[in-house]
């Protein structure tokens, strides 16, 4: 406690002020973190040997114009719930250090890649992104660390992947210029050669038309959007109060489990028409409803769905991802939870 209380102090004192109003996003609160720490340690930090803050990509000129009201958003609430207990650079400045902030954070996981919080480490940003990473980025605490997951030569380039790599190279793409602007030329996205099985379209007596697959994929990506941006954005609470006053946060809403879980079910039914079970957007909307059914403590239900997603997650992850590793970590407590011990262990040295 002594030893956040630096950073904490700015924090403090502002909550006790705002109360049940003190609701900065995740962004605000990095930001004026790192603003704290530049005025009361001007000189470079242990973690920005090789790089400043100061010193990263913000790529201003991409910006477009929703994204620059967002920001814009943030500096007002950074206003709002800061500006009594902190002193801000002009408008311009603050641009610029939410957009360096949004092009080079880190989101924290825990070991079921739970979400939970943002952090900068201006060493780790040094790393390029690739499809085919030879790292990955785990957490302990305030730490990040690095672990190579292959063999990596003298002089070779080290990259980490900044997106879940589940998805196919054009939906890929689109995330990494819509967050990072660039487009990755490595070996998985110039081959395309996981796409096909990662797209994989049901056996039929009667194949499905190449507007009908492209009319299902239009219509997942939306659904898989719609969860992303409600998780991202945390937009505005309906009054829909479900047992226990807990709620689940779906696009707009936030909507009792058992709804969420027909949301689910639904999009699986009209999907699954078209779709094989091992088709991303399948598994997508797989692991949201084993999200919800652990969530509602329906353990077999959870199961269920998990063991339907591990295999193919096995396929079209890279090797030694913290996807399958965290799924395996899933069953495993799953089969404990059921009694099951040798499938439980099983899964748990997996």
């Amino acid at each position: 406690q002594k030893e956040d209380w630096p950073m904490h102090k700015l924090e403090c004192s502002a909550m006790c002020a705002f109360g049940q109003n003190w609701n900065p996003s995740e962004t605000v609160r990095l930001t004026a973190r790192i603003l704290a720490k530049q005025k009361t340690h001007p000189e470079k930090t242990q973690s920005e040997e090789l790089l400043a803050v100061k010193e990263f990509e913000s790529h201003l000129d991409k910006l477009d114009n929703e994204k620059r009201e967002l920001i814009q958003n943030d500096i007002a609430a950074l206003h709002h719930f800061y500006s009594k207990h902190m002193e801000f650079p002009d408008n311009a400045a603050l641009v610029v250090l939410f957009a360096q902030v949004n092009c080079n954070g880190f989101t924290i996981e825990d070991e079921e890649l739970s979400h939970l919080g943002s952090a900068i480490f201006p060493d780790v940003a040094l790393m390029n992104h690739s499809c085919c990473p030879n790292v990955i980025v785990t957490y302990k605490g305030t730490l990040a660390e690095v672990r190579a997951v292959r063999e990596i030569e003298p002089g070779e380039e080290v990259f980490t992947s900044y997106i879940d790599l589940l998805y196919p190279t054009e939906d890929r793409n689109e995330r990494l210029k819509d967050s990072y602007f660039f487009s990755c030329d490595c070996r998985e996205c110039t081959t395309k050669e996981k796409d096909g099985e990662k797209l994989k379209i049901r056996k039929l007596n009667e194949p499905p038309s190449a507007d009908a697959v492209r009319d299902m994929i239009r219509y997942a990506r939306n659904v898989i959007e719609g969860f992303r941006r409600a998780k991202h954005y945390k937009y505005i609470l309906c009054s829909c109060l479900i047992r226990n006053n807990l709620f689940i946060e779906f696009l707009d809403f936030f909507v009792p489990p058992s709804e969420l879980l027909e949301i689910c079910e639904l999009s699986l039914d009209k999907m699954g028409a078209v779709f094989e079970d091992s088709n991303v957007y399948m598994l997508h909307m797989m692991y949201q409803a084993m999200g919800v059914c652990l969530y509602t403590q329906d353990w077999e239900g959870a199961l269920r769905y998990g063991q339907k997603i591990i295999r193919p997650y096995s396929q079209h992850y890279p090797a030694y991802s913290l996807n399958v590793a965290s799924m395996w970590l899933k069953l495993g407590r799953l089969h404990m939870a059921l009694e099951n011990r040798p499938a439980g262990v099983k899964a748990l040295k997996r």
